[in-house]
């Protein structure tokens, strides 16, 4: 297809296009016919033939009314007829691959001239591969789905399976022996945690929460009990093809009664006469991934105390969606396990120790919700900086304001200091063993998770008071901060509320207190 040749006019020329019959308008130095579009304009055909609007340069008031994003979809790229002679377009929207220069748009080891200790080559090469597939692969199709609330799309699942993204977000081990990482970027005895820190926070930028969990969110958590405790048969069938992205697994523990209180749960396995076979029932409840779900790490009630069975969908398992506040698309379900048989192979860990395998996963499922939630919040402070200094109140720019300044500073200060706090636990976490993350991580992780939900709750506070009625608005320009604002409280709950979190780091601290210290 060839593209229309576009033709140079001066500003002159423009503004005698200024009738309802005849409408032009200049948009960041390039010239939009909007004489057949009036009618079918949103606002209405007033805004257009406003004397300020009609035949003059509008890119102000455009962007004081709507995201870049508008201009380049094709319905509206083809009501542009030419540019401004002697003028260039200064305005962009996000670039495929690039950083932001907006301030604290990027963690400072990403911002021009700071540096960091954490950080090697490998690390930044590694960032910029990850952030031009994120852009490239990700970021559309979690604007589509969020709203249209399908499953990720399979086609994003086989891109991320290519590359080995599925076993990468696991985190550094055995499993990712043999393979090859993002094109043999990294070798698998390299990658470490600051490269899992990348890869969860490059998808958090794409601002769909319900998408980042159907991303086969289920497999982060749900995965592990399998890859740590499963026997070498039952990993040899089930790992590899969840890490194609052919199968999908979920992390079945919460119950209506039984939410933070993992050893209150109800659903039961008793053991057939034979004693090959469990039999479950029993239900669980806000299962993420349930609805497309192939396997489920299920926590269930035994003779013994707390087992945990790895069950494959089949006769008796039921899933029903679950509408949340955020997007179907994250696969949420009500499960019922109605005498399910399983054989006993698929018991995870030992019998009536399940409670080891659930808290064995605890800490890393935390801590990627940290990462998620630290870069977030920094995509929120963007949003808030970008809007502050394009939109106009009371005849100045919004930024102008001192309590918005004031707002902004807060929302800096919050990220800045959960991305620090998270990259000190990250560095322990390369350097500890699993037996020594459990014994001194937990209660950090624990403190990092309530702390960085808190500061998103009160950003996505600040930030619809900054963004006003757009703010509560779907759609627009205030879409991420709605989204942000409506969904912000999956973290805070997910992996365990922040109550009983700051309960358990206090607790944690209380082991180590030596008993002979005094005032």
């Amino acid at each position: 297809m060839v593209a229309k040749e576009l033709k140079q006019f001066t500003l002159e020329e423009v503004a005698e296009h200024n009738k309802p019959d005849d409408l032009w308008v200049v948009i960041d130095a390039k010239v939009y016919n909007l004489s057949r579009f009036k009618d079918l304009h949103p606002g209405g055909i007033s805004v257009l033939t406003d004397g300020e609007i009609a035949g003059q340069d509008a890119t102000e008031a455009f962007y004081g009314l709507h995201r870049h994003e508008v201009l380049e979809r094709p319905q509206y790229q083809r009501l542009q007829i030419g540019t401004i002679q002697g003028e260039q377009p200064v305005i962009y929207s996000r670039v495929v691959g690039e950083l932001s220069d907006v301030p604290y748009a990027e963690p400072t080891w990403l911002s021009q001239g700071y540096h960091s200790p954490y950080y090697t080559d490998s690390h930044r090469k590694f960032q910029q591969a990850m952030r031009r597939f994120a852009d490239e692969f990700i970021y559309e199709d979690a604007q589509a789905r969020e709203e249209d609330g399908k499953r990720p799309s399979q086609s994003v699942i086989d891109q991320m399976a290519a590359v080995n993204l599925h076993a990468m977000r696991m985190g550094p081990g055995k499993h990712l022996q043999g393979l090859s990482l993002m094109n043999g970027l990294v070798k698998p005895e390299e990658f470490d945690y600051f490269h899992e820190l990348i890869i969860t926070q490059e998808i958090a930028r794409c601002g769909a929460r319900g998408y980042g969990d159907g991303l086969m969110g289920g497999k982060v958590i749900g995965l592990p009990p399998v890859l740590n405790f499963g026997s070498e048969a039952l990993k040899a069938r089930v790992v590899p093809e969840v890490f194609a992205g052919k199968k999908f697994i979920c992390l079945a523990i919460s119950e209506a009664q039984a939410g933070s209180d993992v050893m209150g749960l109800q659903t039961t396995a008793v053991k057939s006469e034979d004693g090959k076979e469990w039999i479950v029932n029993g239900t669980k409840k806000w299962i993420t991934n349930a609805t497309f779900a192939d396997y489920f790490t299920v926590g269930c009630k035994t003779e013994d105390g707390l087992t945990v069975i790895l069950i494959e969908r089949g006769p008796g398992v039921e899933t029903r969606q679950i509408k949340t506040s955020y997007s179907t698309t994250a696969g949420t379900a009500y499960i019922t396990f109605d005498n399910v048989r399983v054989p006993v192979e698929n018991t995870l860990g030992e019998e009536g120790r399940g409670i080891f395998v659930i808290l064995s996963n605890f800490n890393h499922e935390r801590w990627v919700m940290c990462c998620s939630s630290a870069r977030s919040q920094r995509s929120i402070v963007e949003e808030c900086l970008k809007w502050a200094t394009q939109r106009k109140a009371f005849g100045k720019p919004l930024i102008s304001q001192a309590v918005i300044r004031s707002k902004l500073a807060a929302m800096i200060a919050r990220t800045e200091s959960v991305q620090s706090w998270l990259e000190n636990i990250t560095y322990q976490m390369c350097h500890m063993t699993y037996k020594q993350q459990s014994q001194k991580l937990a209660g950090q992780i624990a403190f990092l998770k309530s702390y960085s939900t808190r500061c998103a709750q009160e950003t996505a506070k600040d930030a619809v008071q900054i963004f006003g009625g757009r703010g509560i608005t779907r759609t627009g320009m205030g879409r991420f901060i709605e989204h942000y604002h409506r969904t912000v409280t999956f973290d805070a709950l997910l992996g365990g509320a922040e109550d009983v979190l700051s309960d358990l780091g206090v607790r944690q601290a209380m082991r180590a207190m030596p008993k002979n210290a005094r005032l």
